[in-house]
């Protein structure tokens, strides 16, 4: 993905925080279950990793839609890692182009963590 290292930041939130952020961030009404803010931050040599961005996920959302879809919230949680990881490296869901390209790696990502997991 043409990143040896990088760092980022993780927050784990309610859906009363993810509310708020994503009507902050994106004038949504209600919460959402991942959020990713991107840092623009250029990797130097010799110098630390890059700060990739942060990732936001909504606790509450994943519990619930892992039971409303029945899937294991652990896999969940990590689907939204992976989605949120992508968006800090540039991958977007605008078209139905980027969608498709960024739906396909994050199911090859997914498998990785998952072996034998079924789309």
């Amino acid at each position: 993905m043409g990143w040896s290292k990088g760092e980022l930041s993780l927050t784990l939130v309610g859906d009363r925080a993810m509310a708020r952020l994503n009507r902050q961030t994106f004038g949504r009404k209600g919460p959402t279950n991942v959020i990713a803010f991107p840092v623009d931050n250029a990797l130097t040599s010799g110098g630390p990793p890059p700060l990739l961005g942060e990732v936001v996920i909504s606790i509450e959302t994943t519990a619930r839609q892992a039971e409303e879809t029945g899937w294991p919230q652990e896999e969940l949680f990590d689907f939204y890692l992976i989605h949120g990881i992508l968006h800090l490296l540039g991958y977007d869901h605008d078209t139905p182009q980027t969608e498709a390209h960024m739906t396909d790696k994050t199911w090859e990502l997914l498998k990785l963590l998952h072996p034998g997991m079924k789309e």
